[in-house]
């Protein structure tokens, strides 16, 4: 199935008129462990690529490590921009990873992952439930890294994480 699609078809199935809102999409905690398992698999399948090259150029990964603890603090709309930046620099990181990356294996599991992350990045942006302007620019903690390994992790780490307890709080506060 397209990557995505699942999301997006919800998603759309869900639009209220007015403002487009993502609490229908949380409801179903199937949802994200389906793309928890995917962004493994992913991994999985990129580890098993044979002779994946170091990066000659590094790319830029966001930190996407937090404390459970600050992350309560936070509002909904301040989790939601926070994993739209780390989701801006993971794209940007793919993007930068699949022009040094020829071999077959490893370029079609990095076309694959820009498409799943792509997908959360246009979706959360979609999203906003405080008025005010949007701050387009955000500086997420980041590291560079030569190993392309490191970029499916980083995806890995973020689903698993922040997006996961994003829509758990979603679900908390929206859901029957």
């Amino acid at each position: 199935s397209p990557p995505g699609l699942l999301l997006l078809t919800s998603f759309l199935l869900h639009i209220k008129e007015g403002r487009a809102s993502p609490t229908r999409l949380v409801c179903d905690n199937r949802l994200i462990q389906k793309y928890i398992g995917e962004a493994k698999d992913m991994e999985k399948r990129a580890s098993q690529c044979q002779a994946l090259p170091t990066l000659s150029c590094p790319v830029v990964l966001p930190l996407v490590d937090f404390s459970l603890r600050q992350w309560k603090t936070k509002s909904n709309e301040t989790k939601r921009r926070e994993i739209v930046c780390d989701l801006a620099l993971l794209v940007a990181a793919v993007t930068g990873a699949q022009s040094q990356v020829s071999q077959e294996c490893g370029a079609g599991q990095l076309s694959q992952l820009y498409r799943h992350a792509n997908s959360f990045l246009l979706l959360l942006q979609t999203f906003g439930w405080e008025e005010g302007p949007w701050e387009p620019g955000c500086s997420p903690r980041s590291i560079e890294r030569i190993r392309v390994a490191g970029i499916f992790l980083t995806y890995r780490q973020l689903v698993q994480g922040k997006l996961r307890f994003f829509f758990h709080d979603l679900a908390k506060d929206s859901c029957d």
